[in-house]
C-alpha cells in the first residue's frame, strides 16, 4: 500500500498493486493497462488516472473482490428467518 502525506492510505495505489497481483491489471515497463486501456506511465500516473475516474476504480475493486470472495455472499434460496418480537 501507498501512504500519501497529508491523505492516508491510497485506495487507487492497493488497488493498482493488487489489480496487478490478480491479474486484471498489466504492468509493462513502467505503463499499466488495463482492459486495453492505458492507464498510465507510472504509478502515480495510474493512480491520478484511477482518481479521475472512480467508475473504473470501482469496476476493479469489484473484480478483485468476486476473485478473492471477499464481500457478502447472498444464498438467494435459503429462507429468511424471523424472530418474533416481543413488545
Amino acid at each position: 500500500f501507498d501512504i500519501i502525506y497529508g491523505q492516508g492510505i491510497s485506495r487507487e495505489g492497493s488497488l493498482i498493486d493488487v489489480g496487478v497481483e490478480q491479474g486484471f491489471i498489466r504492468k509493462a515497463g513502467a505503463w499499466y493497462t488495463y482492459d486495453g486501456d492505458q492507464l498510465g506511465q507510472g504509478k502515480e500516473n495510474a493512480r491520478a488516472f484511477m482518481r479521475d475516474n472512480p467508475d473504473l476504480a470501482d469496476e476493479i475493486e469489484k473484480k478483485i473482490k468476486e476473485k478473492l470472495g471477499i464481500g457478502p455472499v447472498l444464498d438467494v434460496d435459503a429462507p429468511i428467518a424471523v424472530a418474533p418480537v416481543d413488545f
